[in-house]
């Protein structure tokens, strides 16, 4: 099994093995509580799907989870069908493991807190962990194309702008070792992103085997990660944030920036050639939420992107702020920083007025 080596990908990702031919249902690991399942397939244009079906609790700081995958290979309690039926409204939500629900249960998330909210409404979520804009639009190309709905929805943690530039991802394997494996991505070429890399290999690869053009493309979770690990081991990461006002992307600061160029480039390809009406929501990163980072660049590119496409943008920073700080804390856990379900609760919130209105 593969774990995950860096602070914001999936603990999901703790059980990634996409080594093997096809998936072991077996258990892999167990504890008197707990059960560890291998989660993930291999896939050869995404990289990786949840093991259609599956049915796993998963071991987590708040006390572990219950996930169930319906038969696309997706977290859900129902299949994904391509007909609409009973004239419900339905969603096509896309996203990492902040819409996966990392750390919480189905139920929990806010697309699966959405239909409760908004009378005759259906959200498929397409989250996969771990996961950046290139192989969400992926997943939606093998999966969703043909699929009846009212309009697309990409939910785009704003971290994921890294790993779209990413070649390589490193992952952390029981021993502690680092394991690097190669992944799906798109080139810009001549003003339009070009998917390289497909199939990506099964096989981990040696950092040292990377080619040496190719080790600015390896993506590690986040910049300076020794002093990050050491700073967070002394329980300083909040003040040392706010003291210093680090910037997490600073990606985002100038509009010609490459990974914003890329970024932008295929949710252009994604949003323009889709039939139906587009929603973007930037999901914002806790150290924006908890006011210790400036968001405005980051806020500025998604909402010239938004006019530059004429699509509909919901940034939900605003309202999140405006909960008393005490409660902004609580939705994240005490050492994952994945939504708790105080903090998907107060997400769907925030989404239900514009959705209504858009449906």
């Amino acid at each position: 099994m593969i774990k995950a080596g860096c602070q914001s990908t999936s603990n999901l990702l703790l059980q990634l093995c996409i080594l093997i031919d096809k998936p072991l249902k077996g258990i892999l690991e167990a504890t008197n509580i707990f059960m560890a399942r291998q989660l993930f397939e291999y896939h050869p244009l995404i990289g990786y799907r949840f093991i259609p079906g599956l049915k796993a609790r998963i071991l987590h700081e708040a006390g572990g989870y219950f996930v169930r995958v319906n038969q696309t290979g997706f977290r859900s309690d129902c299949e994904f069908i391509p007909e609409k039926k009973n004239g419900k409204k339905r969603i096509l939500l896309f996203g990492d493991s902040y819409t996966a629900g990392e750390g919480v249960a189905n139920e929990q998330r806010y697309s699966d807190l959405l239909e409760k909210l908004i009378p005759n409404l259906e959200v498929y979520n397409f989250g996969l962990p771990g996961t950046g804009t290139d192989q969400q639009f992926l997943a939606y190309q093998e999966y969703a194309k043909n699929i009846e709905h009212d309009f697309l929805m990409i939910a785009i943690l704003v971290e994921n702008i890294r790993r779209n530039t990413a070649h390589y991802r490193i992952y952390q394997n029981e021993e502690g070792q680092e394991v690097c494996y190669a992944k799906p991505y798109y080139e810009m070429t001549d003003g339009k992103p070009i998917l390289k890399n497909v199939p990506p290999s099964r096989q981990a690869i040696q950092e040292s085997d990377i080619p040496r053009e190719e080790k600015n493309f390896v993506e590690r979770g986040g910049r300076f990660p020794l002093l990050r690990d050491v700073i967070k081991k002394m329980g300083l990461k909040d003040m040392a944030q706010k003291i210093t006002h680090y910037q997490p992307f600073p990606e985002y600061d100038q509009k010609d920036s490459p990974p914003w160029q890329l970024t932008k480039g295929i949710l252009r390809e994604w949003i323009t050639n889709h039939p139906k009406p587009c929603l973007l929501m930037p999901i914002p990163f806790y150290s924006h939420i908890e006011e210790n980072s400036d968001p405005t660049n980051m806020q500025k590119r998604f909402q010239e992107l938004a006019g530059e496409l004429s699509c509909g943008l919901l940034d939900p920073l605003d309202a999140l702020k405006k909960y008393p700080m005490s409660e902004r804390r609580q939705f994240r856990f005490k050492q994952d920083i994945h939504l708790t379900p105080l903090g998907h609760a107060a997400l769907a919130k925030t989404l239900v007025p514009f959705i209504s209105k858009l449906l």
